[in-house]
């Protein structure tokens, strides 16, 4: 015998609940209502959402399986894809953009980053006919372990005229070395400045 009952306003909302979901899940609802009323609930339950008692059954069973590949409606894989994931060799245009603006730690090999900041390799990416937003490129940053630089310095350094020639020769030097098959070595011994370039 039944001994808890509904009211008429709250079995109507239960049964436009109940048609509102998926087949899938009203088996799991009728089922799990079921359950909660015990003996005698699952007539009452079936009269409610006007079910068949094979579909509250069939709930149960799925309940006890508990599969957890059942949460999602959405197939494993499925949706929107990636642009880093389906964009055609945008991993090897992001590294030869970075190349030559790569920077890292003396003290620890694997820790780099860059001195472009992602609008600006956004900018470089559109100028080599590839449409990548910031987020992407951001995205491309942490999945080549690139790490955002911290400022050491709070004072700021004087800007002069020349600040920039010396790394321009360093960077023709570098590659008139390259072209004659030379070896290039690029070490900064300086441990405070935490800083070298890497070839």
């Amino acid at each position: 015998m039944l001994k808890q009952r509904y009211s008429e306003e709250i079995e109507l909302n239960m049964k436009a609940f109940y048609e509102s979901l998926s087949e899938k899940d009203r088996r799991r609802y009728a089922a799990l209502e079921s359950k909660k009323l015990g003996h005698g609930g699952q007539q009452y339950i079936c009269q409610i959402l006007q079910c068949d008692p094979g579909t509250v059954k069939k709930g149960m069973l799925e309940l006890q399986q508990n599969l957890p590949k059942d949460k999602r409606i959405r197939h494993p894989g499925g949706g929107r894809k990636k642009i880093i994931d389906t964009l055609e060799d945008i991993d090897t245009v992001f590294l030869d953009i970075l190349r030559e603006k790569t920077a890292g730690s003396p003290m620890d090999e694997t820790i780099k980053w860059t001195n472009l900041t992602q609008r600006e390799i956004s900018e470089i990416f559109a100028q080599r006919g590839m449409h990548v937003t910031e987020h992407v490129v951001k995205q491309l940053l942490n999945k080549h372990d690139y790490v955002k630089r911290k400022m050491q310095k709070t004072v700021t350094m004087k800007d002069t005229m020349e600040r920039n020639d010396q790394f321009e020769k360093i960077k023709e030097l570098r590659a008139e070395y390259e072209k004659n098959e030379n070896p290039v070595i690029s070490i900064d011994v300086k441990k405070r400045n935490d800083r070298k370039f890497l070839s």
